[in-house]
């Protein structure tokens, strides 16, 4: 299983909202999660493009990983 780092910060929010009862950090908790949550999708798109066994592959990864990121068709090369 892979492992992955969070901030500092949202640790220590974690830490907060489930030891402490301090519930006022949810909202930033959640913030922080999705954020790292879309890195993390974005990074293995960006890995499946570069890894793609054949060029179809490699341009339905490509397409996905753009369509994440949120570029406009009539941006994309």
């Amino acid at each position: 299983m892979k492992q992955i780092q969070i901030s500092e910060s949202l640790f220590l929010m974690l830490v907060q909202f489930h030891l402490g009862d301090y519930v006022d950090c949810k909202q930033d908790i959640d913030a922080e999660l999705e954020k790292k949550l879309n890195t993390i999708i974005n990074r293995n798109l960006y890995t499946k493009y570069k890894i793609a066994a054949t060029k179809e592959e490699q341009e339905k990864a490509r397409v996905e990983y753009l369509d994440q990121k949120g570029y406009y068709k009539d941006f994309r090369w």
